[in-house]
């Protein structure tokens, strides 16, 4: 990382570079001996009273002493795209994975969509003062797109009062780590006490590497979840209508089972039914135009290091393939070491990250 002219450390960003993204050298420690730098890379998000804030591409906010600061430049916007990864926006990706996961109920301010995905109605009477999380952050947050139409503040009170008339926890998806993301709003959100949690990467690579093998008969394909696909997916917990609709949302959706007891030999991957015996493995893939979205995969703890998860992915892969798509992308979680290396071996790569913040009690 260079940083210097003529051979002196130089810092060429001031407060007018909020809002860019920027590489910064600083001095950490107790000074002397001891002291070391620190490089910070990512989008200024705010400098005021003599503190920088910057929010690195995973969303996470680097406060850093302006005393302390040795070196500093504005960077490119994109980091440069890895040989044979789709090239996509970043709007284009989290409007697509926002159609493959779509919310029971929705609701606008301005370039704004409300999500929610509980199981019931409120109670009479209304829900406020009910905390429910609803099935899943992404199905029962706010994703914004632009601008809401009105002040920051207004449209984050109107948002609360949304979903705590539903009995929901008021959240917001930040997306970071791209071209014209968000981290302006999320230093605004925790400014305001929103705190930042479900910390996640999309990932994107081309689809047919990942059907490149031969077609395993033990991976059954289906247009909707059965028992025992539900046997293994969990997440679901006591939420199953809402869950359901969520699930089978969609352009098309495939889901893909293992049996438990191996799978029934000769139905070619693509054999309809159903069977309650619990499942091995599970998948689900949504098609859309090029775009084809995997989630809900789950291998037992037991059948595990089988190559199960490989099968599912390949068979999923085979039949988006059949509809036309081209290229792939899953959500998974940051801190998820195992999955991101399972990935990495199908040949998937980091495209940006997202993050939620929750709005702060009373």
């Amino acid at each position: 990382m260079e940083f210097t002219t003529g051979g002196r450390l130089e810092v060429r960003i001031t407060m007018s570079d909020v809002g860019k993204r920027v590489s910064v050298r600083s001095l950490t420690g107790s000074g002397g001996r001891h002291a070391t730098f620190t490089d910070t890379v990512g989008v200024l998000t705010s400098w005021n009273d003599g503190v920088l804030h910057i929010t690195r591409r995973g969303g996470q906010s680097v406060p850093i002493d302006e005393s302390a600061l040795v070196a500093g430049k504005v960077v490119p916007g994109t980091p440069a795209r890895r040989r044979g990864i789709p090239a996509a926006g970043v709007r284009e990706l989290v409007e697509v994975a926002a159609r493959g996961w779509p919310a029971v109920e929705t609701g606008r301010l301005g370039h704004w969509t409300l999500r929610a995905s509980a199981e019931d109605a409120p109670p009479a009477g209304g829900a406020r003062g009910l905390r429910r999380e609803g099935f899943t952050a992404r199905a029962n947050s706010v994703l914004p797109l632009g601008d809401p139409g009105m002040p920051l503040a207004e449209a984050l009170t109107r948002a609360r009062n949304w979903y705590e008339e539903r009995g929901l926890v008021p959240r917001v998806q930040v997306t970071t780590g791209g071209e014209r993301t968000d981290e302006l709003l999320a230093a605004e959100l925790e400014e305001r006490g929103w705190t930042g949690e479900r910390y996640a990467l999309l990932r994107v690579a081309a689809l047919a590497p990942l059907a490149d093998r031969e077609p395993d008969v033990r991976v059954r394909l289906t247009r909707t979840p059965g028992a025992d696909w539900f046997s293994l997916y969990r997440r679901a917990g006591e939420m199953p209508h809402a869950a359901t609709k969520v699930l089978t949302g969609g352009a098309s959706v495939w889901f893909a089972t293992v049996e438990a007891d191996g799978g029934a030999p000769g139905t070619g991957g693509h054999a309809a039914g159903d069977t309650a015996g619990g499942a091995a493995a599970i998948g689900r893939c949504v098609v859309d135009g090029r775009w084809a979205g995997f989630a809900g995969m789950e291998v037992a703890p037991e059948r595990r290091r089988e190559g199960l998860a490989t099968a599912v992915m390949a068979e999923l892969a085979r039949a988006a393939l059949a509809e036309g798509a081209s290229a792939a992308y899953l959500q998974v979680e940051r801190d998820n070491e195992a999955a991101r290396a399972l990935y990495d071996g199908m040949g998937f790569a980091d495209h940006h990250a997202y993050h939620y913040r929750r709005a702060p009690e009373g």
